[in-house]
């Protein structure tokens, strides 16, 4: 007969095990319950709150969500590290990518899951608001309310953090560019922004510019994180292969540092710089495409066929956009979405070029090299 696990047990070994990585994460959450309505009983005290807006219960659990997120991922991926690397292998048999974080890849994803909490509840305490409308909370009920969102954002960020895979990290990525590009659209003071360019978002000075350009540099980030994630388990069997796939790896990290100088350089104050950046980032991705075949001659040929698919569809875009046929809002955003679409479904076969239907391919290497642990 199974026996759970000891709560002393517990504490030692939060990582463990899968019942200890859900005993920790409901631990996690009760910390934060216990910190949310700690502080909520002192902010809302003999007060009746709206249900979006300043100063209100959305704002307060916005916040205080986006401070869980952070701090409890951070804390899981620290847990994990300090248990080593058999602890945080696939838990009872499962199988996990064998690319561990780096400091910086922690930070960006922490900052990602917290500012998807925070934009997140904040539209849906407007949605509420709108929904409620009039309607006030009153103390004790608002601290319950905000107390139970902020421990459900933790239970979330701390499983997000310990169960992390190429796909979770992939669909971070995307969840956090809707997210905050969104937000960035909406709190826009130009309704008329999608006239010039996707870019004219970022060279305003109010939270609409700092929302876009914030999630450029985070998104960079996460695709160098992405990067390894992708390349780390595609199988090599000689030199040249090895250096396809580092090649394939560099190409898409330069793909999220260029993504970063889109946001760190606004076109307003730093046309050229931002230009090179927005262009080469795209001049990258068509090469890699073109050359993904002699680079990495695994790669499946439907795939490969898809990437040239998603290459004719942006020069057709660039030759309506020449033309004045479509904007260049529209062109942007197209190619946006195709360029992080094929990264999707890329990551998800590098995944199966790696799994147990490859094994017997010769002396198939994964990625052993030059990855690196850097502890925070």
């Amino acid at each position: 007969m199974n026996q759970s696990t000891p709560i002393r047990r517990l504490l030692r070994h939060p990582v463990a095990s899968s019942e200890s990585l859900e005993s920790s994460a409901l631990l996690a959450a009760a910390a934060a319950f216990a910190a949310g309505i700690l502080l909520a009983l002192i902010w809302f005290w003999d007060r009746e709150l709206s249900i979006s807006g300043p100063g209100s219960v959305g704002q307060f659990v916005a916040l205080g969500s986006a401070i869980a997120a952070m701090v409890t991922f951070v804390g899981a991926q620290i847990l994990l590290n300090a248990e080593g690397t058999a602890a945080a292998k696939g838990r009872e048999g499962q199988p996990t990518s064998q690319v561990r974080l780096r400091w910086y890849d922690i930070a960006a994803l922490g900052l990602a899951h917290a500012l998807i909490a925070l934009l997140g509840w904040l539209g849906l305490a407007d949605l509420m608001g709108k929904s409620f409308a009039g309607a006030v909370v009153f103390t004790l009920p608002a601290a319950v309310l905000a107390a139970v969102a902020i421990a459900v954002t933790a239970y979330a960020a701390f499983l997000s953090a310990v169960h992390l895979t190429p796909m979770s990290v992939s669909t971070i990525l995307i969840v956090f560019l809707v997210v905050g590009s969104f937000a960035s659209m909406l709190s826009a003071t130009d309704p008329l922004w999608w006239q010039k360019n996707l870019s004219s978002l970022g060279i305003t000075d109010d939270i609409s510019a700092l929302a876009f350009n914030l999630t450029l540099i985070i998104a960079g980030v996460i695709v160098t994180t992405v990067a390894h994630y992708a390349t780390a388990t595609i199988p090599v069997v000689s030199e040249k292969e090895l250096k396809g796939r580092n090649l394939v790896r560099g190409a898409l990290a330069l793909i999220g540092v260029l993504l970063a100088c889109v946001g760190i350089f606004p076109v307003d104050e730093f046309l050229t710089a931002h230009n090179v950046a927005a262009t080469g980032m795209a001049a990258i991705f068509v090469a890699m495409v073109i050359g993904l075949p002699r680079l990495i001659p695994a790669t499946p040929r439907v795939f490969v066929l898809l990437g040239y698919c998603f290459v004719g569809i942006i020069v057709v875009l660039a030759i309506f956009f020449v033309t004045g046929y479509y904007n260049l809002t529209a062109v942007e955003l197209v190619a946006f979405l195709l360029i992080f679409s094929w990264l999707v479904v890329f990551l998800r076969h590098t995944t199966a070029m790696g799994g147990p239907a490859r094994k017997g391919r010769g002396d198939a290497r994964p990625d052993t090299a030059g990855i690196q642990t850097v502890g925070l």
